[in-house]
């Protein structure tokens, strides 16, 4: 893939916790996850000029938000990379930001393992060269599920990563209702459930042989996050309550630390369908009809 000047160019696709269970909190602050990770199959775009100096520019209709300062996770990705292999060939990246921020879809990690690509390729580094791997956690924690982005279970604090898994395609509707959220807030509101999720087999979710078997696969786990979002963004009960009276609707969650919902369906027409009628009602969400996988 290139831009338009010719460019190397990546997607960074939206990333959706299908399921994410709190295992427990760490002594060193951190949260014990477990997540089914699967990805949109679209995102924000990012572009490659190698030569020169590390710069970052940023266009798109989130762009304001996402920011192109120093603290942006490409620039930071970049900088890891470079610090574990002297003499790597650096360059001006270009971000064209279409995914919300902070919204519980991943976006700057999901940026951040782009520019990772992009560096290999330019870099003649393999694919799985274990030092982009290194960078990817040093960046954050959803970056290494992002740096290949194919569904996964992840575990740990984002480290521990199942083989990729092939399953049938979700029909999905995504809804951020532009309520941007505070992760570090949304831990610092959970408590443990007083029935917690099962763990999540992934070979159980490999095993389902349509979406309708995978849809209840899913059920049975939750977003244990989902209350202690809803606490500081009652919103998002709105958003949750619009998807599930949609009559085709099988399903509908909050990903990750939110604000961003979804709602799975059994077809793409009756997602596209869907994402029609909300945003009739709410012109000014963010809302999107999706294939993940």
């Amino acid at each position: 893939m290139t831009d338009a000047g010719g460019h190397p160019a990546e997607l960074a696709p939206a990333k959706i916790n299908l399921t994410l269970r709190v295992v427990g909190r760490r002594a060193d602050g951190y949260h014990e996850l477990e997540s089914f990770v699967v990805f949109a199959d679209f995102g924000d775009r990012l572009s490659f000029a190698p030569g020169g100096a590390l710069a970052l520019t940023v266009n798109g209709p989130t762009a304001v938000q996402a920011g192109d300062g120093a603290d942006n996770l490409v620039l930071k990705a970049a900088r890891a990379l470079a610090g574990l292999i002297p003499g790597l060939v650096l360059g001006n990246f270009h971000l064209e930001k279409q995914l919300p921020v902070a919204a519980g879809i991943g976006g700057g990690s999901a940026d951040a393992a782009a520019a990772l690509r992009l560096l290999a390729r330019a870099n003649g580094l393999a694919a799985d060269d274990p030092r982009l791997y290194a960078a990817a956690r040093a960046t954050g924690a959803d970056v290494p599920v992002c740096l290949d982005p194919r569904p996964r279970v992840m575990r740990g604090v984002g480290e521990l990563l199942s083989d990729p898994l092939s399953l049938p395609p979700l029909p999905a509707v995504l809804v951020n209702p532009g309520t941007a959220l505070s992760t570090k807030s949304v831990f610092a509101g959970w408590t443990p459930a007083a029935a917690p999720s099962p763990p999540l087999d992934p070979a159980a979710l490999q095993a389902a042989r349509s979406n309708e078997e995978l849809i209840e696969r899913i059920r049975a786990s939750a977003n244990d996050l989902e209350v202690a979002a809803i606490g500081l963004a009652p919103v998002i009960a709105e958003v949750l309550a619009d998807l599930r009276a949609l009559e085709d609707c099988h399903l509908a969650r909050m990903s990750g630390s939110g604000s961003t919902c979804f709602g799975l369906f059994a077809t793409g027409s009756a997602a596209d369908a869907a994402a029609n009628i909300l945003s009739g009602k709410y012109p000014h969400w963010w809302i999107k009809s999706a294939m993940l996988g």
